[in-house]
C-alpha cells in the first residue's frame, strides 16, 4: 500500500493479555482513497464491525489490507448485550468470521441495549444499573465470549439520564460486569466527560473508580457544549479536559492502546493524523496549543441551538459503500 508503513510488532502487556496496540484512528468509509493513496501515521486502526460484516465486496477487501499493514480492532454498535432480546446467533457468526479474517486481537462493543422486540433504535440505549440487570449482563457476555473465543471489552456510552431503579454508580456497575465476566474495558473518557458533566459527578473520581487492570483500550473525542448539557457529538477536536484525563490515566497504565474517535464533519485523513500527533503529545504529558481544527460548532457564528432531546450520533457509515 503506498504511503503506509510498517508497524512494530505489538507488544503483550498484563492488561488481560492483549497488546499495547500503540495510537490508532477510526476507519471511516470517506476516507478510504487516502488511505490507499497515502496511507496513515496511525499505528493501529478501528473498523466498525457492522460497515464490514455483510460486505464481500470493496469495504470487505480494504480492510484485509489494512490489517496486513497495522492491527485492527473491530468496535461493534449492535450487539446489545443489555437487551432482553436472545442474542442474535446470526450475527455473532457474521462477526467471528470477520474476526478471524482480520485476525482481530479482540473485539468491543457497548454495555448498552439497543433495541427491544426484534425493534432497533439506533440508539446506544443505558441499562438500568440494578443486580438483576448485572447477573443478565454478566451471562451474556459469557456466551458472547464462548461463541467468538475471543475478549470481549465493553464502552461506556454518553449518558444524559438516569434511572431511577439503579442502585449502582457507573464505575461500579462496569467493573462488576468486567470482573465477573471476565471481559475488559473500553474507557471512553469523552463519554466519562459528557455523563459527568449532565449528572453533575467528578469525571476524575469516575475513572479512578475503574480497574485498570480491566481497562483494554481508550477512546478520546470531542462533544459540544449546549450549555445545559453536554451532547457527544465525536466532531470536534479532544478537549482539554478530556486529554487531561488521558494524561493522568496513562501514568496508571502507560501502556493503554488509545484510539482517536472523529464521526462526523469529517477532516481528511491528514488532519486527523495531526490531531492524532496531538494527542499522543499531551499523553507524554507536554502542553499542546489548541487543535487546527477547532471549530465553532455554531455553523456560521450563530450561538449553537439547543436540541430538545440529545440524540446520539450514530457511529456507522451510512449509506453503506457498494460492494462493487
Amino acid at each position: 500500500m503506498s504511503g503506509s508503513r510498517a508497524v512494530a510488532p505489538a507488544v503483550t502487556t498484563p492488561r488481560l493479555g492483549l497488546p499495547n496496540l500503540g495510537f490508532g484512528l477510526g476507519l471511516r468509509s470517506p476516507h478510504f482513497p487516502a488511505w490507499l493513496r497515502d496511507g496513515s501515521r496511525s499505528d493501529w486502526i478501528e473498523a466498525i464491525s457492522e460497515n464490514f460484516m455483510d460486505s464481500r465486496g470493496r469495504p470487505r477487501r480494504l480492510l484485509r489490507e489494512l490489517a496486513e499493514q497495522r492491527p485492527v480492532v473491530l468496535h461493534g454498535v449492535a450487539l446489545s448485550i443489555g437487551s432482553t432480546d436472545p442474542l442474535d446467533l446470526a450475527y455473532l457468526a457474521a462477526l467471528d468470521d470477520l474476526a478471524r479474517e482480520v485476525d482481530a486481537p479482540y473485539v468491543s462493543d457497548h454495555l448498552c441495549w439497543t433495541g427491544v422486540g426484534g425493534e432497533v433504535s439506533h440508539d446506544l440505549l443505558p441499562i438500568p444499573r440494578t443486580e438483576e440487570a448485572l447477573r443478565h449482563v454478566v451471562g451474556r457476555v459469557g456466551e458472547v465470549q464462548d461463541r467468538l473465543q475471543r475478549r470481549l471489552v465493553l464502552e461506556n456510552p454518553s449518558r444524559y439520564l438516569d434511572f431511577k431503579a439503579s442502585t449502582l454508580d457507573e464505575p461500579s456497575f462496569l467493573a462488576a460486569v468486567a470482573e465477573e465476566a471476565d471481559c475488559g474495558i473500553l474507557l471512553d473518557l469523552n463519554n466519562v466527560v459528557v455523563t459527568c458533566r449532565n449528572e453533575g459527578s467528578d469525571p476524575q473520581a469516575f475513572v479512578a473508580a475503574l480497574p485498570v487492570e480491566r481497562i483494554v483500550q481508550v477512546h478520546v473525542a470531542g462533544h459540544v457544549d449546549l450549555g445545559t448539557h453536554l451532547l457527544d457529538t465525536h466532531d470536534a477536536p479532544v478537549p482539554d479536559q478530556v486529554l487531561g484525563l488521558l494524561r493522568e490515566l496513562l501514568e496508571r497504565a502507560p501502556e493503554l492502546p488509545v484510539l482517536l474517535e472523529w464521526d462526523a464533519q469529517l477532516p481528511t485523513l491528514a488532519e486527523l493524523d495531526d490531531e492524532l500527533d496531538r494527542v499522543r503529545a499531551a499523553a507524554r504529558g507536554e502542553t499542546v496549543a489548541a487543535s487546527p481544527l477547532e471549530r465553532s460548532r455554531s455553523h456560521e457564528g450563530g450561538a449553537p441551538v439547543p436540541q430538545p432531546w440529545p440524540v446520539m450520533t450514530p457511529h456507522w457509515d451510512a449509506p453503506r459503500e457498494p460492494d462493487a
